[in-house]
């Protein structure tokens, strides 16, 4: 009990000397606003009179200092939300599991989201951040957030015109499975695309010896498609409670998840749009709900283990 009012004392601690600063970065960025907007109504005003040289020489002043001033203030900014995912988030995550940690700068290696087999197309734009590790009970878990992009390039009469498309934008999660798979299973949204893909994997080709999965659970095969090359071992993974606990656990989310198995460990895409463990600027550290959206991901993502039973273990690894 002393540790959990200790850890709540300095936690508020953090936050009462980061608020200091949050609040001093908070004004600069509305003094550089507030000098850009005077910049741009000098301009107006020179160009209505037509004196050009007002707005020549009456924009240098405030255009220079509101620069400088952004420019200081950016690299405080960047100290500032670092310090916050470290000392605040870190600390905050101990109340849910005490093995979490956080790892601002790191996040899901891109080769390990192309080897998860959870999307088709590989990025030629990928990144990642805030990596969060722990463990509970018997299972090691860690996931990510990821932004993956592929690009199209086309010719038209003024050059190149190059456009970025979204592959997944969310929160990758993965966790040992606790055994060594002989070959990838994959579950992905049914789509009309992916339906499509599956009616001629079924009756056409496999696709690199990759056939669709037909199980038991209409409700399941309904939702999603499911991809093996080894039809007993999808079957062996994809138990009756398995697929009970992934249709309960996508009920919960807003959009359809993806798995695989592969590698002796478990991988679940799930779209997101909110970008979460930022530090505010504009709004007080000191507000009472300041942690409840990153806490929830966070309790939701940790609580995956339980919901699909990982700590039972069935196998062992080979």
């Amino acid at each position: 009990m002393d540790s959990e009012i200790n850890s709540k004392v300095n936690l508020q601690e953090i936050l009462n000397t980061l608020e200091v600063d949050r609040k001093k970065i908070a004004e600069t960025y509305q003094t550089c606003y507030i000098l850009a907007g005077l910049t741009i109504l000098i301009l107006i005003v020179s160009i209505f009179i037509r004196f050009p040289a007002l707005g020549v020489f009456g924009c240098l002043v405030p255009l220079i200092i509101g620069i400088v001033m952004y420019f200081r203030i950016d690299d405080e900014a960047k100290k500032y939300k670092s310090a916050y995912k470290i000392n605040v988030v870190g600390a905050a995550l101990k109340s849910i599991n005490e093995t979490l940690a956080i790892t601002p700068l790191s996040g899901l290696p891109e080769y390990e989201f192309v080897s998860s087999e959870l999307f088709t197309t590989e990025p030629d734009r990928y990144k990642t951040q805030d990596l969060i590790t722990g463990t509970t009970d018997k299972t090691s878990f860690w996931f990510a957030e990821v932004h993956a992009e592929y690009k199209t390039q086309t010719q038209t009469k003024n050059g190149t015109r190059t456009e970025w498309h979204t592959i997944f934008e969310g929160i990758i999660f993965a966790a040992d499975f606790n055994k060594n798979f002989n070959v990838s299973t994959v579950v992905r949204p049914k789509s009309f695309g992916a339906s499509l893909g599956a009616w001629f994997s079924k009756n056409v080709f496999s696709f690199g010896n990759t056939e669709v999965v037909q199980l038991e659970n209409t409700d399941f095969d309904n939702k999603f498609v499911t991809y093996s090359k080894n039809q007993i071992e999808a079957r062996y993974i994809l138990t009756p409670a398995m697929m009970e606990r992934i249709l309960d656990l996508n009920n919960k989310c807003d959009e359809t998840i993806s798995i695989s198995f592969i590698h002796s460990k478990m991988y679940i895409a799930f779209p997101l749009s909110q970008n979460y463990f930022e530090a505010p600027i504009h709004s007080s550290l000191l507000a009472p709900d300041l942690l409840t959206d990153d806490l929830s991901i966070v309790k939701f993502m940790h609580d995956i283990v339980h919901e699909l039973d990982l700590n039972t273990r069935i196998w062992g690894k080979e």
